[in-house]
């Protein structure tokens, strides 16, 4: 555990139907050095991400279009 505060970012994700979809966004999101939890809504198309500051918005939807979707920051 690190004693740095963690981020905490949603995303808005496109495109993706099934529930492994959801197994792909998240694989690739968590290799991301920085990142602490990833957690994909189906539901509301939502990707929640606790990660260090070092990790940026940019970075999370880099990380979302590697895995063959869309995404964009999102204010709930």
């Amino acid at each position: 555990m690190t004693n740095t505060a963690l981020q905490h970012t949603t995303l808005r994700a496109q495109g993706f139907s099934c529930p492994s979809c959801v197994s792909k966004i998240e694989k690739q999101v968590q290799r991301l050095p920085g990142v602490e939890k990833v957690e994909v809504k189906f539901a509301s198309s939502r990707v929640e991400v606790d990660h260090a500051e070092s990790v940026t918005p940019e970075d999370l939807v880099a990380a979302v279009r590697k895995a063959g979707y869309e995404s964009s920051p999102s204010v709930f």
